[in-house]
Formats: C-alpha cells, structure tokens, sequence
C-alpha cells in the first residue's frame, strides 16, 4: 500500500530528477579555458547536469578576435584573465569540488618560452595552490594532446612494432612522405596508437603539452588528487575559431572554402589523421570526471583513419562549392605522417563516441552558416610561414 501511494503521490518526471541525483551528485566546478572550443562544450554538459560552474579565460586574440563570445552562459560566472595570475586562479578555485584545466597556449610560432611559462608553469602553479589553501579538490582533469606522441604506431614485416622518430627535412625535400622501418627501411604499417606508446615530443608545443599531463599526473600521486590527463586527437566542430589561422584543419579549410579557393593541402594528402567532434570530447570529459575508475592517461579519438585529402574533399562536397584540395606538396618539418587513436582503454570503461565524420561536419556546417562575414586568414599565414621556412616545398 505505502509503495503504490507514494507512486501515485510523485509524478514519472519528478521520481526520475530523484533518481538522476542519486546517480550524479552536484559539484562547483572550474573549467580554465571554458570560453574555447573543448572547454565551451564541457561547460554547456556541465550545466545540463546541474552543476555550479565557473569559467577562467585570457580570451587571447586571434582566437577571440572580438572579445567574449556570446555563446558563454550568463549561469557561468566568468573570470577573465590568464592562469599564471596566483591571486585570480586562487579566487576562482575557492570552493571548487572539480578542476577541468583547458587551457593552454597552442599554435605553431611562439617563443618556446610562451608555451612553457602558458601551460607548464601555469598548471604546476594550478596544483600548488589548490595544496596551499587547502582546497577539497576532488578531482582534476587535465587537456593533454595526440601532439605528444610525435609518429604513430606502426608495423614492420620483419621487426614488429616500430614507433619511428619523425621524418627528416632531408626526406621531406625529396618527397619521400611514407615513414620506413629504421632497421631495414621497409615502408611501415600504421596502426592505431595506443596510450602506452612511447611520447616523442620535438615542439615547444607538445614538450609543453606533455609537461602539463606529467605535472597533472606527478602532482595527483604527491598531493593525493584523483587526476586524469586527456589525449586529444584532432578536434573539430562548432565555436572552432574563425579568426585564428592555426586553429584546426576544419575550420581552416571551410574559411578557404567558402572564399571560394581551394583548401591547402601538404605533402600529397595521404597523410591520416583521427578527427573527433567536439561534443564527443566534451562527453568524454564528463564521463571521466563520474567515473572513479578513470585515472591517469587517456586517449580520445574515434580510432578510424581519415585521410587530408578526404578530409578537404569531404568539405568541398558539403558545401557544395566549385573548389578542390590543392595538394602543394609543400611541407612543414616535425610533422607527423601517420596517426590513429588505439580507444581501448576509455572504451573498457564504457565510454564510445557517438558521431560519425559526415554527422560531426554537418552539424558543423549548420554552424558556420549562421555566422557573418567569415573571412579567409589562413592565405596571409601560410605566406608569411613560406617566408620563415616553416613551411617548405620539395625540391
């Protein structure tokens, strides 16, 4: 009788908030970084789960060529300034139960100085001060990036498993793009790379990268932190800067497209990458910070191969414009041939991607038609990168 009142008493809508909120406690979060593309997203999950959320961003230009963006919720409350500011990042960590720590200084030209004092320093200090105050922290999860890895993994007839170091200049001006076995130069296999694969990183960038998810790993150990470092394979989707010239290949490539000109492709476009739409990044975000099991280092892609090449055509169609991938044979030194995320760890917890390529840049293009005057800064760039050396052409 007392079990069939009480369902009559509360309505299916109100017993299944009762169930939701025995299933996910609410929490006060910080997301650094939260006005970009990955963070923006995880902030909008955040809140439809509930949670109190705070953002801390520089919103450097290029990337916010125009200040705030208006996609950030008013519910957030927002801190703007630059996570190597002690006095602002301590304000904002008051009574903070989750950390997503987002940002981090990307791109390909600045002083080596700028990425490590921007993500190496900020995210040790970050740490820090949560030990100092004494902040109940209860979990930290750090943006780390594929960058890291340098090449992928790869297979050789003969001697197995091989994580070969980058190609050189010398290879590259010759136009010889596919990477070879060190031991006894057979073209190697790619495959999908998984976590345990050793790091490489040859970039100021990615060296800085990769400090932030060993400072994130080191210091969860010393301060006893449940943390988590996220892998990043080549993200794409709406908020994905127009402004900024090196922000992403999706974004590069639509702003040339719907100028009417033929998006740049190097080398010869049969280089693969694994590209993952934001939202999935952003889902895999949160299912890491719920599951307790989700510690340390995790790959986040989709495990499936597209080429460049592809890639551009793909966009091409989609929009329907008359252009095509102008293949330069150009190239730029350190980068990768071959990459493809190994997605076995995050999947044996649970978590799987849920959009397919052709789904992900639909939703992408429903974006970027409601934006105005979407301008081509990628052609300036690439001149001026021509010019430094940092983009080459075969001899």
């Amino acid at each position: 009788m007392i079990g069939t009142t009480c369902c009559n008493l509360f309505s299916e809508a109100f017993l299944n908030e009762i169930l939701f909120s025995l299933l996910w406690m609410t929490y006060t979060i910080l997301v650094t970084g939260g006005a970009g593309l990955i963070g923006s997203h995880i902030v909008d999950h955040l809140l439809k789960e509930g949670h109190t959320v705070k953002i801390l961003d520089a919103l450097d230009k290029p990337t916010h060529l125009y200040g705030k963006p208006s996609y950030i919720p008013q519910e957030a409350q927002f801190f703007h300034g630059d996570t190597r500011d002690e006095k602002l990042v301590t304000h904002a960590l008051a009574d903070v139960d989750i950390v997503f720590h987002q940002a981090a200084k990307g791109g390909i030209h600045a002083a080596a100085s700028d990425y490590i004092s921007t993500n190496s320093f900020a995210t040790a200090q970050l740490f820090e001060i949560i030990h100092k105050h004494k902040f109940p922290v209860k979990k930290v999860i750090t943006a780390s990036s594929v960058a890291v890895y340098g090449e992928g993994l790869y297979i050789c007839p003969t001697h197995g498993k091989i994580h070969p170091q980058n190609r050189t200049v010398e290879q590259l001006e010759k136009g010889h793009w596919e990477v070879s076995c060190p031991l006894c130069l057979t073209l190697l296999v790619p495959q999908q790379t998984p976590e345990e694969t050793p790091v490489n990183p040859e970039t100021p960038y990615s060296l800085s990268i990769y400090d932030q998810e060993k400072i994130t790993i080191l210091s969860g150990k010393k301060y006893g932190i449940p943390v988590a470092a996220l892998r990043y394979f080549l993200t794409y989707g709406p908020r994905q800067s127009l402004t900024n010239p090196y922000t992403g290949l999706c974004s590069i490539f639509s702003t040339q497209i719907l100028n009417n000109k033929n998006p740049t492709v190097y080398e010869d476009g049969k280089q693969t990458r694994d590209f993952i739409f934001v939202e999935d990044v952003a889902a895999a975000n949160l299912f890491v910070m719920h599951n307790k099991k989700a510690e340390g280092v995790f790959n986040v892609g989709t495990g499936v191969p597209t080429t460049i090449a592809t890639f551009a055509r793909t966009l091409c169609d989609l929009y329907n414009k008359p252009v095509s991938p102008n293949i330069t044979a150009e190239f730029r030194p350190g980068d990768t041939r071959h990459i493809v995320a190994d997605i076995h760890k995050l999947e044996q917890l649970g978590f799987t991607p849920k959009h397919t390529l052709k789904a992900g840049l639909k939703k992408y293009l429903d974006w970027i038609a409601l934006q105005n005057n979407v301008q081509d800064y990628f052609s300036a760039m690439h001149q001026e990168l021509t010019k430094t050396s940092i983009i080459r052409q075969k001899i």
